[in-house]
């Protein structure tokens, strides 16, 4: 289920959006961490540079204060070549948080980012609802496959980079679901 909507004139919602919505899970389950979840999820939220795959994207912050991360935070997200994508902070808890897309995204929609343990393990996932901004972006996304690549490798790489932060282990490898 697509989460609920979130205000603002600026916030590119699903609904402003063109071809079919997805709902992505990206997870990787992590074993031997020498951190627990909240301390993971602590790190991540207080910059979010230390797991972006930075070759791929870039978190740059245009509205908060660095070290932590709040409601009403902006970021641009710059990746290589035109697609730098502007993102709200529209909820943080301690074990998560979400961002919404914003206008001149490559997205409309929503993505959020949560931790939590599992017997002896972390679990780490990804979980985005979104369609693309404009019919460009839809026939690059879905007819000729190039950004779903980019796309793909940048969260997988998040995730990696999560398990290093984390002092683990990845055990199970990535987990990719896609639904329509």
């Amino acid at each position: 289920r697509y989460p609920s909507e979130v205000g603002g004139d600026d916030v590119q919602g699903h609904e402003n959006g063109t071809g079919p919505l997805f709902h992505r899970r990206y997870s990787t389950r992590i074993r031997d961490s020498a951190i627990g979840a909240p301390e993971l999820m602590a790190q991540v939220q207080a910059d979010p540079n230390r797991t972006a795959p930075t070759k791929f994207a870039r978190f740059h912050m245009t509205r908060g204060t660095r070290g932590e991360l709040n409601i009403g935070d902006e970021y641009i997200v710059r990746m290589p070549g035109p697609w730098d994508g502007p993102v709200r902070v529209i909820d943080v808890h301690q074990d998560s948080f979400r961002l919404a897309t914003l206008t001149g995204h490559l997205e409309a929609g929503q993505i959020e980012f949560r931790t939590r343990s599992e017997q002896e393990l972390i679990v780490f996932e990804i979980e985005s609802w979104a369609r693309s901004s404009t019919p460009l972006v839809h026939l690059l996304y879905h007819r000729l496959r190039m950004a779903k690549e980019v796309q793909a490798h940048m969260w997988i790489s998040f995730l990696e980079r999560v398990v290093d932060l984390s002092g683990g282990r990845m055990t199970g490898g990535v987990a990719i679901e896609t639904e329509l």
